[in-house]
Formats: structure tokens, C-alpha cells, sequence
């Protein structure tokens, strides 16, 4: 497996060069691999650290994603990508398998970005992943992440700040029950897991993501993490072992907050939907559903 440790220096060097916007040019170009092949040793490695049974004869929904990965870093370490790779928050992904990917299968693997978008904290960009069998694509993720920035709704909340927080206090006692009755009510626990202070470097090995905000407490301590995070695609293949998942299917995922090491997390569940909690602070939510052809 590729290490990724140069492209992170090499984006953690870029970054303080960058002036992210959502009217930035960003690279058009696509980033083909083609003739991967499964490590098999690696793919168990995987497995074992994310809770899948292993020696499955298909790969798992989210390993597609580890295989693709390296395509994406150097596509966002580039000069040409106009995000700071160092504070850029993976914030939601979804994916669409169209059948199995087979573990001793061969895959071409593409990686472009789809476009940036304005996001009430910064800009946000799209980047999808697909892999392909004798050229049909079989599965395919869109990630967004996120920078953050100064947004002209910034300016616009300070200069009427005065103004909300009074309109605030007025309605506050009127509008607090319709607000609570709005709210989703919690999924069913399903379980309680108690995370080991190595989940990030058990995870960094096995996918190659060794950004230091999941090795160790003083190296997220310098990117303002009080202890090391749990890897966000970690936290979607903890929960989806736990669930029943088809061969063709669409899953979307929200990193809602980190999840810090050690800790104590509780994962709920109900049909196709799931979510990770630690207390009242929601860390992920997440939805399986069949997916349709016609659907695409």
C-alpha cells in the first residue's frame, strides 16, 4: 500500500499558499490507476480492524474508498488543488454500489473533482472515486470536504448580530417546544463500544491515512484536538459490520464530530438508518437503501 506521508508534507507545505473560494479553478483532469489488484493479507488486516468477518468473497462497501484514496491525496496534496489540505474536514460521503467488487477481482480505479461549492463555513468540494471492471463501473463514492474560511454570511451575521440576539431572547420561550418536537428522536442502541486509545493508528496502518490528528495525543494536539479522532471512514465501517448490507446499494454518511481516543461511543440503529453517539453529541449518522438502476 502506497504511504501517504509524502503527499501529506507535501499539502502541509502548499497549504499556507492557498486562498480557498468557491469560484477557484480546481484540476480537471482525472486520475486513472488501472490492474489493481486486492493484497489479501491487507484486505483481512482491514477487516479485522473495522469488525468485518474475514475472507468474505466480496470486498467490503467501504474498501473501495481505501484502494481510491491515494488517487484523491494527490489530487488535493497538488499545487492546482486551491483547498489547504492541513484544517480540510471530511464531512459527508456518499456511495453507490452497483453489484459485489470480488476480492480477487481487477480494478480501474478513477479519481476526478466533481466541483467546489459555497458552504456557510467555507468552501466545500466533491471528489469522486470509481471503480470499474472491463470498463462498468460497479461502484463509485462522492466525497465532500470541507475548508474553512471567512464567508460573506460571516460579515452579515456580526453586522446584524445585535438585532438576532434580541429577536432570539423575544421568541425564545415561544418557539422552544416547536423546535424540540422538530427534532429527530434518537435511533434504538444498539450497542455500547469502548474505543482504545490506538483505534487511529490501527486504522492509519491498515488504510494508509496517517494524518497525525489520528496517531497521537500530542500530534492533534497541535490541530487543536484536545486527544487523537478516530478516522471518520473508520467510524462508517465500525457500523456497517453491524449491519445487513446488499450486494447493489446507496449509502450516505455525515461526519457530524470527532470522536476523540480513547472514548466510549454508543451505536444505534433502526432498518437502514444508524448513527454513533457519544452522550448527546451525535459523532455520525448514516443510511442504507436499495438502489435502483433507473435510480442512478
Amino acid at each position: 500500500m502506497q504511504t501517504l506521508l509524502p503527499l501529506l508534507a507535501r499539502g502541509a507545505v502548499l497549504s499556507p499558499f492557498k486562498r480557498p473560494r468557491p469560484d477557484a479553478a480546481f484540476p480537471p483532469n482525472r486520475l486513472v490507476l488501472p490492474g489493481v489488484r486486492i493484497d489479501l493479507a491487507r484486505l483481512a488486516a482491514y477487516e479485522r480492524a473495522c469488525g468485518f468477518p474475514t475472507g468474505a468473497d466480496a470486498l467490503p462497501l467501504t474498501y473501495p474508498h481505501v484502494l481510491g484514496f491515494p488517487l484523491a491525496m494527490r489530487i488535493m496534496a497538488s499545487r492546482a488543488f486551491p483547498l489547504p489540505l492541513l484544517g480540510l474536514v471530511h464531512t459527508s460521503i456518499e456511495v453507490t454500489r452497483l453489484r459485489e467488487p470480488a476480492a480477487t477481482g481487477e480494478y480501474e480505479l478513477a479519481v476526478h473533482v466533481e466541483g467546489l461549492a459555497p458552504h456557510r463555513r467555507g468552501t466545500e468540494a466533491t471528489v469522486v472515486t470509481g471503480a470499474r471492471v472491463d470498463g462498468s463501473l460497479v461502484w463509485e463514492s462522492k466525497s465532500t470536504y470541507l475548508a474553512r474560511h471567512r464567508t460573506a454570511a460571516d460579515t452579515r451575521t456580526a453586522a446584524n448580530a445585535r438585532t438576532a440576539a434580541d429577536a432570539s431572547t423575544a421568541a425564545g420561550a415561544r418557539t422552544a417546544a416547536h423546535v424540540s418536537s422538530a427534532e429527530p428522536k434518537p435511533l434504538p442502541v444498539v450497542a455500547e463500544w469502548r474505543l482504545a486509545g490506538d483505534v487511529g493508528r490501527r486504522y492509519a496502518a491498515v488504510s494508509g491515512d496517517r494524518n497525525p490528528i489520528h496517531l497521537h495525543p500530542l500530534t492533534a494536539r497541535l490541530f487543536g484536538f484536545p486527544r487523537a479522532i478516530a478516522h471518520g471512514m473508520w467510524t462508517v465501517a465500525r457500523c456497517l459490520a453491524e449491519q445487513p448490507v446488499d450486494a447493489s446499494v446507496h449509502l450516505r454518511a455525515e461526519f457530524k464530530s470527532p470522536v476523540l481516543l480513547p472514548g466510549t461511543v454508543t451505536y444505534a440503529a433502526d432498518g437502514g438508518r444508524f448513527e454513533l453517539r457519544g452522550g448527546e453529541r451525535v459523532h455520525l449518522t448514516g443510511e442504507l437503501r436499495e438502489h435502483r438502476a433507473n435510480s442512478a
